[in-house]
């Protein structure tokens, strides 16, 4: 009498589909996160000589970046659109436009943005403009 064997079948639980589902929810997460960025934009001003004035309170300040990002009061715009700086500086002024309003632009930001800045300054009643520059350093040209 011949006895047959069967064949041994392993117990246990295959883990690669686990292992997959597991690495698609890290690439989800990771794609999906979105990280708090300060709306402190580095900025290279370009240089004038000059009396550096002091800050006064009410006015605001729109910075310009090189990159094309835009900050007013600290708050970053979600674009550089003539309607959304429009409507962040009547938010910001209270509908004052006789407050100062002091544009920061970078030395590398396109010229473009500052216009837009200055005109949406303009249609918004902003007559108090200035724009920042820094003093040379000593020895440079």
């Amino acid at each position: 009498m011949k006895f047959h064997r069967k064949p041994r079948v392993e117990s246990g639980i295959d883990i690669t589909p686990l292992v997959d589902v597991v690495f698609l929810m890290l690439i989800f997460f990771m794609v999906s996160t979105t990280f708090t960025r300060e709306a402190h934009l580095q900025l290279t001003l370009p240089e004038a000589r000059g009396t550096p004035e002091p800050a006064r309170d009410e006015e605001l300040e729109l910075v310009v970046a090189a990159s094309g990002a835009m900050a007013l009061n600290g708050r970053a715009l979600v674009n550089a659109r003539i309607e959304t700086i429009m409507a962040a500086l009547g938010e910001a002024s209270g509908g004052d436009a006789k407050r100062p309003l002091v544009i920061t632009a970078d030395a590398a930001a396109a010229h473009e943005l500052v216009v837009r800045a200055m005109d949406a300054a303009g249609r918004s009643g902003f007559s108090r403009l200035r724009i920042t520059t820094r003093l040379p350093e000593e020895g440079g040209g």
